[in-house]
């Protein structure tokens, strides 16, 4: 049995809502009797119904949402919202309010549900193929320190104030979205962070949000089985650059998507580089680099200049760290104010991002939840600046994802680390056997000689990376991070790769370093 999903966050006190209300702000037909009905909350997910919830019954890849419509309506569903082949499915008395692309409706429909509109919280929305993350833990640690109550929407977790709950997606479903940003507004929420994925820009989940500042990362090799090809992957990102989604923008280009994101938006942007010679800005110069941190200085064209060390490894986490302390300056704050707090020292606090758990004596253990071809290119590179001796790296490719990434992501493990250990990641649904030969065959091209190991399950895998590694060796575990399961054969199982990498440490008799306590996940 896996772990425990957290419920959908939502409005502890909602306010009902007239249907009569939403019937009429859009324009809806209804052949129902709507007096005397109340709404206090949206869903698409039946185990997720609360008494007074509009149930969204949307279309699947599998099945539709009208199969559950009776079920949603058991549980205290007051109406059902879905499309022409939805309706047809449905036997029941309760109002049916039916469009023809009710999911591109959905977002405004929360938000009127919701009222997100209302009293808001400052919004900042993080989008690029990699560093969404580590932009988004560090802007909100920044906004925490400059005295805001936060909130934060990532890959990893979801914040509200003090609470702290495990993500399901990258960014939520729309109706989640607007519940969670409802529940922000309750607890006192004045800034909130949210990671955009480019399927939540096309799949309508970002709807009816608004962000006061948004950014853009990068762009690499990732998603092209949704996708395709890296330009249509790039048009998805840049539509969160127009007036319609957000008000300002902060877009590094140290690439060429970047200067493409800058050039193409219609909003007003701001540009930041890690790059000599490319024009933008503000610059990142990097001047120190050590085990444990990073220390740069951002220079803008004014010549205002702030100096920043952060508690992480990486250049491309500078550029990180970089980028959201623009998007505060966009946001209309101080840059003396930032750089006071930055001198106090910034929060440590940033799961599965190139986390050691390894302690002082024996070879360096870094996770990282890095699982792209680019990812594993800034990791290794940073890794590299700090290591004395050998690099090792462990890795796998997951499952029912791009598969076209598999090779490259061996040969650039096999390219800049000194051996290779090969195991699962993830597997869902494929055969675990068949994904590993793919990255194995991508590595051995590229080798030349290095070890190139295949070893499952990554229990055994962790040992195996350790046997090559010793004192003054780095081995990174890549794709983890700080996941608490894995999936195997579509069923998610409890896993946790922190925990094997330090019980592996003490098996080999190496110390493990353990962590500062980090807030209780709530999963209820």
């Amino acid at each position: 049995m896996g772990p425990v999903a957290p419920r959908i966050l939502r409005p502890e006190h909602p306010t009902p809502r007239p249907l009569t209300g939403l019937v009429e702000a859009f324009e809806l037909t209804v052949e129902a009797d709507l007096d005397g009905i109340e709404v206090t909350g949206v869903t698409l997910d039946s185990s997720d119904v609360e008494p007074g919830d509009l149930f969204a019954a949307l279309p699947g890849a599998r099945r539709h949402g009208a199969e559950f419509a009776a079920a949603a309506l058991e549980q205290g569903a007051v109406a059902v919202v879905t499309d022409p082949a939805g309706a047809a499915m449905l036997e029941t008395g309760a109002p049916v309010i039916v469009l023809d692309d009710p999911r591109a409706a959905l977002g405004e429909i929360s938000a009127w549900v919701y009222r997100t509109g209302e009293d808001r919280p400052r919004l900042f929305g993080v989008t690029g193929t990699n560093g969404k993350t580590s932009t988004s833990f560090m802007l909100e640690g920044l906004l925490a320190d400059l005295g805001f109550v936060t909130g934060l929407s990532t890959t990893a977790e979801r914040h509200v104030g003090d609470l702290v709950v495990t993500s399901k997606l990258t960014t939520p479903e729309a109706s989640e979205l607007h519940a969670l940003l409802a529940r922000m507004r309750e607890a006192g929420v004045r800034a909130a962070v949210l990671e955009v994925s480019a399927q939540a820009i096309e799949r309508h989940r970002i709807d009816g949000v608004v962000f006061d500042v948004v950014a853009f990362t990068n762009l690499s090799h990732d998603h092209l089985d949704d996708y395709g090809s890296m330009d249509a992957y790039f048009d998805v990102k840049a539509e969160l650059f127009t007036p319609d989604r957000a008000e300002r923008g902060v877009v590094c280009v140290d690439t060429e998507w970047g200067r493409r994101i800058a050039e193409r938006s219609r909003i007003p942007v701001t540009t930041v580089t890690s790059e000599p010679g490319v024009d933008a800005d503000w610059h990142v110069d990097i001047w120190e680099e050590t085990p444990s941190s990073t220390s740069f200085t951002l220079t803008g064209i004014d010549g205002g200049a702030v100096e920043v060390q952060i508690p992480f490894i990486g250049r491309h986490m500078a550029i990180d760290a970089a980028i959201a302390i623009l998007m505060l300056v966009e946001d209309g704050f101080e840059m003396d104010a930032i750089a006071e707090v930055i001198d106090r020292g910034m929060r440590p606090t940033l799961p599965g991002r190139i986390e050691r758990v390894s302690g002082e004596e024996g070879p360096a253990v870094f996770l990282d939840y890095g699982h792209s071809p680019d990812a594993f290119v800034q990791t290794l590179e940073a890794l590299r600046r700090v290591t004395e001796g050998r690099l090792v790296m462990l890795f796998g490719a997951d499952g029912d994802r791009d598969a076209t990434k598999r090779a490259d992501m061996g040969r650039i493990a096999a390219e800049l680390a000194d051996a290779v250990v090969v195991t699962d990641f993830n597997p869902r649904t494929e055969d675990a056997a068949s994904i590993r030969a793919q990255v194995l065959g991508g590595a051995r091209a590229a080798a030349g000689g290095k070890p190139v190991i295949e070893s499952s399950p990554e229990e055994a895998a962790i040992r195996e990376a350790l046997r090559l590694a010793g004192p003054g060796d780095t081995v990174l575990w890549a794709g983890p991070g700080d996941a608490d399961y894995r999936d195997v054969a579509g069923v998610r199982e409890p896993f946790d790769a922190r925990a094997e990498a330090r019980r592996a440490l003490e098996e080999a008799g190496w110390p493990t370093e353990e962590r500062g306590e980090r807030p209780a996940r709530d999963v209820r």
